[in-house]
């Protein structure tokens, strides 16, 4: 006689069996509905009229079960993804920036576009295109100057209908918003120069790959003062102390009377520099940033700085929208204008 021998009892650490995955069938067959109707709810279709009590009895089985779309069944009955891919930025980026695609994200979100943030930090061009058009994105948005015209192509080859560039630069079948940086330095340096101010100090960031930005608005201040008895010295900076210290130890030796700090974050660490070497903000020298951070109001003295207005996150949103729709309407530029001093104690 062969013994069967008992099964072990399941121990604790033993993984429970995996449940079967709930599918539009079972939410249907608990709402009473058919498949079709459940699609139609929950993939938030505005096409069929479909009954308020009909929508939340689906919403609520759908609950009850712990079921969701599945993404690429969804791509397949649309023919594209609803994926809209944001690169990391290669750049260190401020909390002015960030603020704004937190917001993009939100909007992005409520018109059904599912957001993915890709680590790409070490990839420019047509690498790192290719490495974004593996996941099929419907829509990619690049921040700065991560990308050129051959890279575009290939984004478009791949099936994204919507390649939007947010920098200071247009590129060739690309959507653009464009950062207009000249009037961000140039409105702090005719500030500057009102205020009294001849013999201005701009810094330049040290940091890699910031200087598409900072060197249009070196160019502003020095537009600002162009023909008048001003003059701009150049500042380069590391986002450090042990820098601003080197740069505060010499500034007498400068002749500096006043310094646009290309952002607030710079400012402050600047400000706190020279004033550790002793000197008086504003009265021996004045301090101008740009971003309008929160804190830069709760510094003694308060950091006069450059309010710049970005473009809605709802109106990119809705461009984003209107691209992937219409993929093969003509690309849109908008540039962002809205810079203007507030002035505060520092200057």
């Amino acid at each position: 006689m062969v013994q069967i021998p008992k099964a072990a009892a399941p121990s604790s650490t033993t993984p429970p069996l995996p449940h079967s995955v709930p599918t539009s069938a079972d939410v249907a067959r608990l709402a009473g509905v058919s498949r079709a109707t459940v699609s139609y709810v929950l993939n938030n279709t505005s096409a069929v009229r479909i009954s308020e009590p009909t929508r939340r009895r689906v919403r609520a089985a759908a609950e009850e079960l712990g079921y969701v779309p599945h993404a690429a069944a969804r791509s397949l009955r649309a023919g594209h993804s609803r994926i809209v891919l944001m690169p990391t930025p290669a750049v260190p980026m401020g909390p002015l920036y960030h603020g704004f695609i937190d917001e993009l994200q939100w909007a992005l979100g409520r018109l059904d576009y599912t957001v993915v943030q890709h680590g790409s930090v070490g990839l420019r061009g047509e690498e790192a295109a290719r490495a974004w058009a593996e996941l099929r994105p419907v829509a990619v948005l690049v921040p700065g100057t991560g990308i050129g015209p051959e890279g575009v192509a290939v984004l478009r080859r791949s099936g994204a209908r919507a390649v939007v560039t947010i920098g200071p630069e247009a590129v060739e079948g690309a959507h653009a918003v464009l950062l207009d940086h000249h009037s961000v330095g140039h409105r702090a340096g005719a500030h500057l120069y009102a205020r009294g101010r001849r013999r201005i100090g701009v810094v330049v960031p040290e940091e890699r790959g910031l200087g598409v930005f900072s060197r249009p608005r070196l160019e502003g201040v020095r537009r600002a003062l162009s023909g008048t008895d001003g003059t701009v010295t150049e500042l380069p900076l590391g986002y450090n102390e042990e820098s601003a210290a080197r740069l505060a130890a010499r500034w007498r030796a400068l002749g500096l009377d006043a310094v646009f700090a290309y952002n607030d974050e710079y400012a402050m660490l600047l400000m706190r520099a020279l004033q550790d070497v002793g000197l008086r903000v504003p009265e021996e020298t004045a301090v101008v940033g740009a971003d309008d951070l929160m804190l830069g109001r709760l510094l003694r003295p308060r950091l006069s700085t450059v309010h710049i207005e970005l473009p809605a996150g709802r109106d990119l949103a809705e461009l984003v929208d209107r691209a992937v729709r219409d993929p093969g309407g003509a690309p849109e530029r908008r540039t962002v204008r809205g810079a203007t001093v507030v002035h505060r104690e520092s200057s």
